[in-house]
């Protein structure tokens, strides 16, 4: 799965947000003042052409539709983040933001319990 710029990340945020969406809600989502609507298009048909949405015909427009869900693209995403700065451990990525005093003691222990509480699950 080809790495995704900040600039598509933004707008398949937005398109996960939406659903299923043409380019003119996209832009709609962006603050004021907006991209211009050809410069979204353009990152949309990158995106179809890495294979992160389908287009659908409507009429004169299209719609599109994510073809990897939100949570998926944050699982690769953060695996190989975790794999190139952190020796692919989780455990050295926590480490490091505690060291940093990214996180407190009281959400490593919520970690803690959300970890213990899906083993249970199981």
């Amino acid at each position: 799965m080809e790495k995704l710029t900040i600039q598509e990340e933004e707008v398949m945020r937005h398109i996960w947000a939406l659903g299923s969406c043409p380019v003119k809600a996209i832009v709609e989502r962006y603050p004021d003042p907006k991209p211009p609507y050809t410069t979204i298009a353009s990152v949309v048909n990158n995106l179809k052409r890495k294979h992160y949405l389908r287009a659908t015909r409507l009429g004169n427009t299209y719609q599109y539709t994510p073809l990897i869900e939100e949570s998926e693209y944050k699982r690769i995403f953060m695996t190989g983040f975790v794999n190139s700065y952190f020796k692919n451990s989780f455990k050295e990525m926590v480490s490091f933001f505690a060291k940093e005093q990214k996180i407190s003691a009281d959400e490593l222990k919520d970690i803690i319990h959300m970890i213990e509480k899906g083993k249970e699950e199981d």
